[in-house]
């Protein structure tokens, strides 16, 4: 069951005045929609991947908690925020068991001609990590459109609406971005 965006967003507004217990309400009314884009994030990670989605959940709940002077404008960019942190968490893992492996274990990006597709089990998050910062250090706001659609699930509508520009825009910007990243990856492997 979705939860009211009003609800959400009053929520928000009062955690960001510094009602706590208005966190303690607002968790249940998103744990749902967190698992949801916790389980994708998980879906495209290798069958031994060894952080499970419950972990992934508690641990972006616990780097959001954590935001005291977060200005949420509403509940699309609580869950633009949260696929954010939901990556880091991912990369942060990726990179420190890769660290471990001494380099090993490799793998290359593909990214699909036509679009963005979600990530193969197979796929580099960290290559693609590496990529969208490259690119974000070119164009800031393209990388932010690729990261709220790509890794946060988000609609062209709830894109525009987080960035506050057109649909035409995000499309736009969402066209260059994938054919940047498709020859950055590709160059890069």
């Amino acid at each position: 069951m979705k939860e009211p965006a009003q609800d959400v967003t009053a929520l928000l507004h009062q955690w960001r005045q510094g009602d706590q217990t208005a966190l303690d309400r607002l968790i249940p009314m998103v744990y749902g929609e967190l698992r949801r884009l916790a389980h994708m994030y998980m879906a495209h990670e290798k069958p031994d991947h060894t952080l499970r989605t419950t972990a992934l959940v508690n641990e972006a709940y616990l780097r959001l908690a954590g935001l005291k002077r977060m200005q949420w404008q509403d509940r699309v960019h609580f869950f633009a925020v949260s696929a954010t942190v939901m990556r880091r968490v991912l990369v942060e893992f990726a990179r420190s068991r890769r660290s471990r492996k001494r380099g090993g274990d490799v793998r290359e990006v593909e990214l699909d001609e036509a679009a963005i597709a979600p990530i193969k089990p197979d796929a580099d998050l960290v290559a693609l990590d590496d990529a969208l910062t490259a690119l974000a250090a070119i164009d800031p706001r393209e990388a932010k459109v690729v990261e709220l659609r790509f890794f946060g699930g988000l609609t062209v509508d709830e894109t525009a609406e987080v960035l506050g520009i057109s649909d035409k825009t995000v499309m736009r910007e969402w066209e260059m971005a994938r054919v940047w990243l498709l020859h950055e990856v590709k160059h890069r492997g």
